[in-house]
């Protein structure tokens, strides 16, 4: 696991900062009747206007700054402007903004309009996977306590947990080691170190764990095509106990 140093951690922050207020405006322009390709767009020049720049275009060939998913795409779906958004969607707003060499990385479900409600408990549960993963995570413990608090939780309210992907470290790079497992047992996985910085990203089906890929190679959907949910912080570990760097702070959760 990768410990970050304090002038490597004032910049994740601010990398972070500006991931965090570029959610924050993509939920402003979700309704029914946009494209995820003008989403995406907006989403583009509101980053690089912040300061920012947007890590996911053109990373290994991705060909927009956001992975947007609708219903039941899981994760990496890339904008298109075919794809327009309808009352009763959900859709995930995936992001990675680089400032100054280093990166900030979070995700959201939201609603378009009024949802099911199987599709809001999936959403909330979903949410909640990634507050009873960090739940009395600290330094020394292993990411299987995590990962078993985030399959429990998910499992327990009939849903399931993607396995063939999961969360990651981050800083200089996107995708830094470990892996960062939503499933497995609490003795399992790396043990976690001062100053590590992870991306935590619980990734639920409403149905089966199965999944595919799209032809383009990049979009992840459910087998039964039955809608799935993703939310993402990046998260630093301290002595003084972990920080939520991507957390809105009028998230209901900020001050727990």
């Amino acid at each position: 696991m990768i410990s970050k140093t304090p002038a490597e951690i004032v910049l994740i922050k601010k990398a972070c900062q500006l991931t965090r207020d570029a959610l924050i405006y993509a939920k402003t322009l979700i309704k029914p009747g946009v494209s995820t390709y003008d989403l995406d767009k907006s989403i583009e020049k509101f980053i690089i206007e912040s300061g920012g720049s947007p890590a996911c275009l053109g990373y290994e060939g991705f060909p927009a700054a956001t992975c947007i998913s609708v219903n039941d795409m899981v994760v990496h779906g890339i904008p298109r402007k075919d794809i327009v958004l309808k009352e009763g969607d959900i859709v995930s707003v995936d992001l990675v903004v680089a400032y100054k060499g280093y990166h900030g990385d979070a995700a959201r479900t939201y609603p378009v309009g009024k949802v099911s409600p199987e599709k809001e408990k999936l959403m909330r549960v979903t949410k909640e996977c990634f507050f009873k993963g960090i739940e009395n995570l600290r330094i020394g413990d292993r990411l299987g306590k995590l990962s078993n608090a985030i399959q429990t939780h998910a499992e327990s309210n009939g849903f399931s947990v993607v396995r063939e992907l999961s969360g990651h470290g981050i800083g200089k790079k996107m995708h830094e080691p470990p892996s960062v497992l939503n499933y497995g047992k609490p003795t399992d996985g790396p043990i976690i170190t001062e100053n590590a910085v992870l991306a935590i990203e619980p990734m639920i089906n409403a149905g089966k764990k199965e999944i595919g890929m799209l032809r383009d190679g990049w979009g992840i959907v459910t087998r039964d095509e039955k809608p799935s949910a993703h939310y993402e912080n990046t998260v630093l570990f301290t002595r003084q106990g972990l920080e939520i760097l991507t957390l809105e702070k009028d998230d209901e959760f900020a001050n727990r």
